[in-house]
């Protein structure tokens, strides 16, 4: 054996596997990060679905509803009639979820900032490439983590369902993978995948011109200085912006991955996004397409901020 492969696998695992290495790092990362915030995004989902306008076409009365109101509300709720542990239901597909969606978007992102776009004469790489890699990166990772996107939405308003007295869909989450598979095939897997990668796109878009716009005036324009509370000023800004733009296209996510749907698959409420659009701003307002803004907020600030400071 010659002897750079022999260097070579002196090499520690990071060294000789980067990309790998990154993927798993990002997925244990994602893990704890969902556990720790997945209550909120449990919240948000109920907060998207309730009051649905579209409903009173399926005879449910002219509209669902809604005992919950507000996000504290709506969490205690589920604490009083469904149980504490009922805050993390849907956890499950949610950490696959992240695994898929945060390591595919490293890979894809350090692909296209290394290979195609390359670093400026400079040696920097600029902003406007960033948001670009970022976005498409984002848009990629979303797109194959669609499908777990989907189980988890279902699995989380299973608790509503029984509330209701309807019969709940799932005993598990690969019973759902499996039910969905075999109702909808392999395409109704991809339910919603147009606005899901929507949301990501606008959300990464937010992320990172705010992040970096925020931090740069913050330096140069006031006392602060590159430390902790300037990363932390910046992430606020950053998921702000960042719910802003993504919260429309997530109200449309959710409710198109939890209508009913036939015995082929196809959805009973909403025939695409813009139906389902349309039918939220004409039947509840412009404001319905911002329910869950606030723990949708909440849970994105931190993100910026801890992928900074990695």
């Amino acid at each position: 054996m010659s002897a750079p492969e022999d260097e070579e696998r002196l090499l520690p695992l990071a060294q000789r596997w980067p990309r790998a290495s990154k993927f798993l790092l990002s997925g244990c990362a994602a893990t704890v990060a969902e556990l720790a915030t997945f209550p909120l995004d449990l919240t948000k989902t109920r907060l998207q679905i309730q009051g649905e306008a579209a409903l009173a076409r399926l005879g449910h009365g002219a509209r669902e509803a809604a005992p919950y109101r507000g996000m504290v509300r709506t969490a205690l709720g589920i604490v009083q009639e469904e149980g504490f542990l009922k805050l993390w239901q849907g956890v499950t597909p949610a950490i696959y979820r992240h695994i898929v969606y945060s390591g595919g978007r490293m890979v894809t992102y350090e692909h296209l900032r290394e290979v195609v776009f390359g670093k400026g004469e400079d040696k920097h790489y600029p902003l406007w490439k960033s948001v670009i890699g970022g976005m498409m990166a984002g848009v990629v990772g979303q797109f194959l983590a669609n499908p777990t996107d989907l189980v988890k939405v279902q699995m989380q308003m299973e608790g509503k369902r029984k509330l209701e007295g309807k019969p709940l869909r799932f005993r598990g989450v690969h019973h759902a993978f499996a039910k969905i598979l075999a109702e909808g095939g392999v395409r109704g897997l991809w339910a919603g995948w147009v606005p899901n990668i929507q949301r990501a796109a606008l959300v990464n878009m937010g992320d990172l011109t705010t992040y970096d716009t925020v931090k740069h005036y913050l330096v140069l324009n006031t006392p602060l200085e590159d430390n902790i509370m300037t990363h932390g000023l910046s992430s606020l800004c950053s998921g702000l912006v960042a719910s802003i733009l993504g919260t429309p296209a997530d109200v449309i996510k959710s409710r198109i991955m939890n209508q009913p749907r036939d015995k082929q698959g196809r959805g009973l409420l909403y025939k695409s996004s813009t139906d389902c659009l349309v039918q939220a701003v004409q039947g509840e307002g412009f404001m319905s397409l911002y329910k869950g803004f606030l723990p949708s907020w909440l849970r994105m600030s931190p993100v910026p901020f801890l992928s900074k400071l990695r």
